[in-house]
């Protein structure tokens, strides 16, 4: 079963490509993506990694939790889904 991964501290320039070659040394990545501001349109320095084995997501987390990537510490934890609130689009 696939396991999703929480990626963040990432410098702003960290390129997907870069994300996934760093996850895929533990085993297949199946998505990485980085989050970009909507307003902006700049990176908002995290992101999200989707390995295909369990085991090999739990390695990356342990091995790259807090590693060094373009002069940034990165945080690296398993991504937990959370309900989102509703949102409310009127505007006062």
């Amino acid at each position: 079963m696939a396991k999703k991964i929480y990626v963040g501290n990432m410098s702003y320039n960290t390129s997907e490509e870069e994300l996934r070659d760093l996850f895929s040394q533990y085993g297949t990545v199946l998505s990485a993506s980085i989050i970009i501001d909507r307003e902006t349109r700049r990176p908002k320095g995290f992101g999200f990694v989707e390995m295909e084995e369990d085991s090999a997501a739990d390695a990356a987390i342990s091995q790259l939790d807090g590693k060094d990537l373009g002069g940034r510490n990165l945080r690296v934890n398993e991504a937990i889904a959370k309900p989102r609130p509703a949102r409310n689009n009127y505007r006062d």
